[in-house]
């Protein structure tokens, strides 16, 4: 009798790390958008060492804030957390913005920083509500 091994289950959310969705942000879309969106901001290649700063910060708060939103029990407190990073998405969508403006980032990058936060934006908004 031969021994077919069993196949882990598909992980949801794909990503470098495979961390299993068990924690409230795991479960959350604005997360996984977020989480894409500090991709996204260190792939623009922003030569600019002040502004490629600010732009990872802005994007890793945002990401963090929404882990922080689903981690908190008060609605109040929710949104609180989840307003914060929607600020911190579109300062990152920004700073991504400025330096492509003056040159020192990967043009090409730019529509895709953009979509991210545009998205990320949207879902915040109707968190924050």
């Amino acid at each position: 009798m031969s021994h077919t091994p069993l196949r882990p289950a598909a992980n949801p959310h794909p990503h470098p790390t495979s961390i299993p969705p068990r924690l409230p942000h795991h479960k959350l879309i604005a997360y996984i958008v977020a989480r894409d969106l500090v991709v996204a901001v260190r792939a623009a290649s922003i030569r600019s060492p002040h502004l490629r700063d600010q732009a990872l910060r802005a994007a890793q708060s945002a990401a963090l804030n929404c882990a922080e939103g689903a981690g908190r029990v008060t609605r109040a407190d929710k949104a609180r957390a989840f307003a914060i990073a929607r600020a911190e998405a579109v300062e990152a969508a920004a700073a991504v913005e400025i330096a492509g403006l003056c040159g020192e980032a990967a043009p090409e990058r730019l529509a895709e920083v953009h979509r991210l936060a545009d998205r990320l934006v949207a879902l915040l908004t109707g968190l924050v509500r």
